[in-house]
């Protein structure tokens, strides 16, 4: 009654596309996995199914279906020595980034308060009061393997090209400086995928313009990879959404 009293202009199909098109714009992500734990349990056992697949994206490091990695010739780093050899489940588009956007997240919520009466925020806020932010950090896509230690450098740095700086991790090219990180460029592919992915599913991550061209950039320099349409393939049977920058990119590979 409402939508016809303020829309009294609407026909029938308009109305209807008024109600329906919202849904359309949600179900283009993530609808079926609310937990983050679930979906790297899925990544482990689904996606990265066979020894072929397992390899971390960053310094393609081989592990197995326990989670022990092992570290590729010639890596070396000082730092994070306690998650050295540890499998960790990196967010390409770190959580922080579109995590900001919930307002759990920068001023807490009525039910994020510990065992001892003090109120909290952030992630962890987020992650137990919205469900949206659930979906958006629990999306596949959007995870890859990663060494320990190299998560905990990359940490939630954006992504460019620091020419003069040398690896932070031996032979892993892996190269941060001053809050930024230039990936190997056997990564920077399925990076900019990932990125251009989160950015034309969820409204609420949104690229500055500068990484946009980056992105787009990489995405054309590193095409995708029979093995990156594969494991697409597989989140979307696991996940049940399709990735449209896959799609359009896997399609002449499958011809």
């Amino acid at each position: 009654m409402y939508l016809k009293t303020a829309l009294p202009s609407l026909g029938r199909c308009a109305l209807l596309l008024v109600l329906v098109l919202p849904m359309l714009a949600t179900a283009a992500g993530n609808q079926n996995i609310e937990s983050f734990t679930t979906a790297k349990r899925l990544l482990l056992q689904q996606v990265y199914a066979e020894p072929s697949t397992r390899k971390t994206l960053y310094c393609e490091a081989k592990f197995d279906e326990k989670k022990n990695v092992t570290l590729p010739s010639g890596f070396a780093t000082g730092k994070y020595l306690n998650r050295l050899r540890r499998y960790e489940t990196e967010h390409v588009v770190p959580a922080e980034n579109f995590g900001r956007s919930f307002v759990e997240w920068r001023e807490g919520h009525p039910q994020c308060v510990n065992s001892k009466g003090k109120t909290y925020k952030g992630r962890r806020c987020a992650e137990k009061t919205n469900a949206e932010y659930r979906l958006m950090q629990a999306d596949m896509y959007n995870l890859y393997p990663a060494i320990g230690a190299v998560n905990a450098a990359r940490s939630n740095y954006n992504f460019t090209m620091l020419s003069t700086q040398t690896s932070s991790f031996g032979t892993c090219d892996m190269r941060i400086e001053k809050r930024k990180v230039q990936p190997p460029e056997a990564a920077r592919g399925p990076i900019a995928r990932s990125y251009l992915y989160m950015d034309a599913t969820y409204k609420r991550f949104n690229m500055s313009s500068s990484q946009r061209k980056l992105m787009q950039a990489w995405d054309s320099q590193y095409p995708v990879s029979a093995q990156e349409c594969l494991r697409a393939n597989r989140i979307a049977r696991s996940q049940q959404n399709t990735n449209q920058i896959f799609k359009s990119r896997c399609e002449p590979l499958n011809n």
